[in-house]
């Protein structure tokens, strides 16, 4: 024997009871202004997180080339990316083929423009075998 299906009621509705309370105005108001409130502080956040991110760095260089010049220099090429007010002030070392540190130097960029390029010099204690960009700040510290 199979079992007979309950007939839709008129009304086109799910028989009363089958799927949970319906119709509860204060329930639905309630999970309305919750998830309102979720996404308004969702969207705050990932506004927050953007205008820091875009705000926030304001100087911004790359590392082009170096050329080991000496015993005791490193050409080193870089490229940096600040705004044309701020003074940035970017961070160089170079080491050994041993991986120690053999120099360290901090150029300032002063010049009015948004994107410099410019070869500066570290100077070393021995001979370096590479160079790289250790960060690059503006110089009020942010």
């Amino acid at each position: 024997m199979t079992e007979a299906t309950p007939a839709p009621s008129p009304s086109g509705a799910p028989p009363p009871g089958r799927y949970g309370r319906s119709g509860d105005a204060r329930t639905n108001r309630r999970l309305t202004v919750i998830g309102s409130v979720l996404g308004v502080a969702f969207l705050a956040v990932i506004g927050w997180f953007g205008v820091s991110y875009v705000g926030g760095t304001q100087v911004s260089a790359e590392l082009i080339k170096f050329d080991v010049v000496s015993d005791r220099e490193v050409a080193v090429h870089l490229e940096v990316r600040k705004d044309a007010d701020v003074t940035g002030v970017c961070t160089v070392s170079t080491l050994a083929e041993d991986g120690g540190g053999v120099g360290r130097a901090d150029f300032a960029f002063e010049q009015p423009h948004s994107r410099i390029d410019e070869v500066v010099t570290v100077r070393t204690t021995r001979r370096a075998t590479t160079a790289r960009l250790v960060g690059c700040t503006a110089a009020d510290g942010h």
